[in-house]
Parts: C-alpha cells; sequence; structure tokens
C-alpha cells in the first residue's frame, strides 16, 4: 500500500515529469532530479518509483543511427549529432567523402570497408545507403529507434527528393523498418546549422513521446534563418522544379571535352501548401514520403492500351 506522503511525492514528480516531457526537447537533468525527489518520498516503495523511472529510461536507451550524404566531416553531421547527444545513444555512420546525387544507389562491384575517425564517427567508402544498410545489417548489435539523416547542407525540395543522398539514407531505414528523418538546411552558406540541429531535436522528441501508428519517412527542410526566426512547422506535400540547367560542357586540363551536370531548375509548383512555399515564407517543411511509384490514376489507362 502505497503511503499518502509517497503518493504526494509520486504526483508531484509524476506532474513534474509531465512538464519536462511535453517539452520539444527535454531536459534529462531535470527529469533525474525529480526522480530523485520521487525516491526520496519514499526509499523503499518501488511502484513510486518506476513510473517515473521508465520515462527517463525511455530515453536514454533510445537508439538513433546518423547518416549524410555530404560526408563524415561535414559540419551539419556534427551538430546534428551533438544535439542529439544528451536524449540517445547516437551512432554515426557516413560516407567518408561528399557523395550529394547519390540517390538510392547500392554499391555492388566491390566490397565496402568500414573505418572509424578520430571524432568516434564511422565512416565507409560508399554511398549514404550502403551507410545505413551496412550499419543495420552488419554492424550495430541493436537494431536503432530511429534513422536520422543530415543535417544537409542545402534544400532538398521537391524533385530534389529522387536524387538526393540525404533523403535515400532517410529512406533506406525506412525501408528496413524503422522511422527516418531526412533534415536538410535551404542554403549553400550554412549559416544556421544550429537551427535544423535543434529542429531535428524537437521532432526526435516528439516521435518518442507521440508514437505514430507505422513506421514514417519524413523530408524536412529548415529555412538557413536563426531559431528566433522560424515560423511554424507545416505538413506539406512535394512542389515540383522546372527541369534541370543543361549540362556544361568544357576543357579538361588535358585538352579533353569533359561535362559537368547542370543546376537543378527554379520551382515551378511552389503554391501553397508545397514544400517550397512553407520555406519561402520560413516555416519548416515536414513532407510524408513513401516508397510505392504507381500511378495509380494510369492504371485503367494502360490497361486498355494493353488491350488495343
Amino acid at each position: 500500500m502505497v503511503s499518502a506522503l509517497a503518493a504526494a511525492g509520486y504526483n508531484e514528480a509524476r506532474l513534474g515529469m509531465t512538464k519536462v516531457f511535453s517539452r520539444p526537447a527535454p531536459d534529462l537533468r531535470l527529469a533525474i532530479a525529480l526522480l530523485r525527489h520521487a525516491t526520496n518520498a519514499d526509499a523503499g516503495n518501488l511502484p513510486v518509483v518506476l513510473p517515473v523511472c521508465q520515462l527517463v529510461c525511455a530515453w536514454k536507451d533510445m537508439r538513433i543511427l546518423l547518416c549524410n550524404d555530404d560526408g563524415y566531416f561535414a559540419p551539419g553531421i556534427e551538430q546534428l549529432a551533438r544535439a542529439l547527444a544528451d536524449v540517445a545513444e547516437v551512432t554515426v555512420v557516413a560516407p567518408e567523402r561528399d557523395r550529394s546525387g547519390a540517390s538510392n544507389s547500392l554499391t555492388l562491384d566491390r566490397p565496402l570497408s568500414l573505418r572509424r575517425a578520430a571524432n568516434g564517427f564511422y565512416y565507409v567508402n560508399g554511398t549514404p545507403t550502403d551507410c545505413v544498410h551496412l550499419a543495420v545489417t552488419g554492424m550495430l548489435d541493436e537494431l536503432p529507434d530511429m534513422v536520422v539523416s543530415g543535417i544537409n547542407n542545402g534544400a532538398n525540395m521537391g524533385d530534389d527528393t529522387i536524387y538526393s543522398g540525404t533523403v535515400a539514407a532517410a529512406t533506406e531505414g525506412f525501408l528496413l523498418g524503422m522511422p527516418s528523418l531526412a533534415i536538410s538546411l535551404c542554403s549553400r552558406s550554412g549559416e544556421h546549422f544550429a537551427t535544423a540541429a535543434r529542429v531535428a531535436r524537437e521532432l526526435v522528441g516528439r516521435l518518442q513521446r507521440l508514437v505514430l501508428r507505422e513506421p514514417v519517412l519524413l523530408n524536412v527542410n529548415v529555412p538557413d534563418v536563426p531559431y528566433a526566426e522560424l515560423g511554424a512547422l507545416v505538413v506539406t506535400r512535394l512542389g515540383k522544379r522546372h527541369k534541370a540547367e543543361p549540362v556544361v560542357r568544357t576543357l579538361s586540363p588535358r585538352q579533353e571535352t569533359v561535362y559537368w551536370i547542370g543546376a537543378a531548375g527554379e520551382a515551378q509548383d511552389a503554391g501553397e501548401g508545397t514544400d517550397f512555399f512553407a520555406v519561402q515564407n520560413n516555416q519548416v517543411s515536414v513532407t510524408p514520403l513513401q516508397i510505392d511509384l504507381t500511378y495509380n490514376a494510369q492504371l485503367p489507362m494502360v490497361r486498355d492500351w494493353l488491350r488495343q
């Protein structure tokens, strides 16, 4: 039977914990202090301590796999790892060099190597998809609870998602059964990675507190502004770009003709409700993605075409 004093201690601690865990990014030090308060109410009473302890342990036991397509040395993944380190056990497995635009490709023509850098990050001589696949199916002793990819130096909106290695790493996590986030900072100057890292931490916290009915693949684009200038988080659909610029033909130092892939096209479908519109208005765009590429609306048309 829980004593009145213990019950009062538990209720007070429980109320405090509810406040702590309703924040976008819970303060674990405060949570542990509340746990101690509950313990002191009746040190020998497990029914008082256990529910609060479970709330704390749920956060400390969370395992997150981080990846990107800019390489393990990129500033975005460093800030992301730092932001998530106090709310989860973080493992970084990323490409050994910039693999932007690698999409969902796997390396099948040679073996892969896994090495550890001085900062503790692991790197692979392959694509972002290789990194997540290798980590989940061959490296980690326990499956991660979540895969987070980023922070990409540049937007991944609209058609970008087809080519993006950042989105591909998250996609591989999703295909392997884990909720996955792709986080991108929407400019090439990369001035406010801290803003995107804070958004990522808030979303991770929300996914931990409010478990969704099924795994999700979320593509998140964050304006490159100070956190205080951000608008709301809005759920969006993918917009669409104009077709890409033509390749750029030039001569190498050996006078051989070489080609550079042209720049991505400007936004074409960028109206309200799209990722382009949200970012343009300093809002954080959150787009749920799916893997099924079937064009369901064309199924009847193609059936009729084949019957003719």
